[in-house]
């Protein structure tokens, strides 16, 4: 994928985020639900992005799977974060999460970590 376009971020589906309670993602208060999740990857950082829809399949069949079916008018959040490089190559796509000091989303691939901050 290109930088800079929406990525539906996962495979087939967009990966959906829920929560069972009120939290903050990157500073932002978002209520307990299930989000869509999409991130737009550029050099430096990434967006990303939470959508209230959640479509059936993630990319437009007529495009041939190059344009998203994300609505942006339901994008409840979008968040910069900065990019981290990591010292190894990461072969497969992953979303992990990670207690430090506080919650953090992780988005990781090729040599490219990013930390989403999540907390109450």
């Amino acid at each position: 994928m290109p930088y800079d376009v929406v990525w539906r971020t996962g495979a087939n589906e967009p990966t959906t985020f829920s929560t069972t309670s009120d939290i903050k993602i990157a500073g932002e208060n978002r209520p307990a639900g299930t989000y869509s999740l999409w991130t737009r990857p550029s050099r430096q950082s990434w967006s990303v992005i939470l959508n209230k829809n959640i479509p059936d399949w993630g990319v437009s069949i007529l495009s041939g799977g190059k344009e998203t079916n994300r609505v942006p008018k339901e994008d409840v959040v979008e968040i910069e974060i900065p990019t981290e490089q990591t010292a190894e190559t990461i072969e497969n796509f992953t979303i992990d999460f990670d207690m430090q000091n506080q919650l953090y989303m992780l988005i990781s691939w090729d040599r490219t970590l990013i930390k989403v901050p999540i907390s109450k």
